[in-house]
């Protein structure tokens, strides 16, 4: 209610799945997107920057969208495990959405499926992945990994990694440190839902 985030921790995901996850993440990275981003990195002059940049998210990141029409076969260099293991994945997240949204409805007072029925749309419901990796910075007080903003969207779902911090809320003009918390999904009230 004050905050526009929580983290649910008892959400019925199976943890073999989330480690899988993040497994083939890092590998599906290092095997097929960490050269190309030192290369952009080494093409911008970004590892000797000497003043601030405010312009830049320092991330490698692909999205990979499930509803209304899915584009896994799209995108190039993911392999079947990966792909598999990402459709299985969005399943779960897509049953954990819907439920938080009728938890959300039954709080507010409005029936269930009330704000699915809004965000549907005349496609159905958009809802897909970005996959984020955020490589070590050799300037980090120079290049933030993102910029401060917001989602735009309904809910969002967060699988952040339980070894790398940095995720970060802005509360009563704070900006706020959200710790890692293992097989934990944070959950992100977006602009429309507000």
């Amino acid at each position: 209610e004050n905050w526009g985030f929580f983290e649910v921790t008892n959400h019925g995901i199976s943890h073999e799945l989330m480690d899988t996850v993040e497994r083939l993440t890092k590998e599906h990275y290092r095997k097929c997107m960490e050269q190309r981003f030192k290369e952009m990195v080494a093409s911008k002059g970004l590892d000797v920057v000497q003043s601030e940049i405010k312009d830049l998210d320092w991330e490698s990141t692909f999205f990979l969208r499930h509803l209304p029409v899915s584009n896994m076969s799209e995108i190039p260099d993911l392999d079947d495990d990966y792909r598999k293991i990402m459709k299985k994945f969005a399943a779960e997240l897509e049953k954990l959405a819907e439920h938080l949204l009728d938890l959300l409805c039954e709080n507010l007072g409005l029936e269930k499926g009330y704000i699915k029925s809004v965000f549907y749309g005349s496609k159905g419901p958009n809802f897909g992945t970005k996959v984020s990796n955020y490589p070590p910075c050799p300037k980090p007080d120079l290049i933030k990994g993102l910029r401060a903003h917001t989602d735009a969207g309904g809910i969002i779902l967060l699988f952040q990694d339980d070894k790398v911090s940095g995720l970060q809320l802005l509360k009563d003009d704070q900006w706020i440190d959200v710790p890692p918390m293992r097989h934990s999904i944070v959950i992100n009230l977006g602009d429309q839902l507000e």
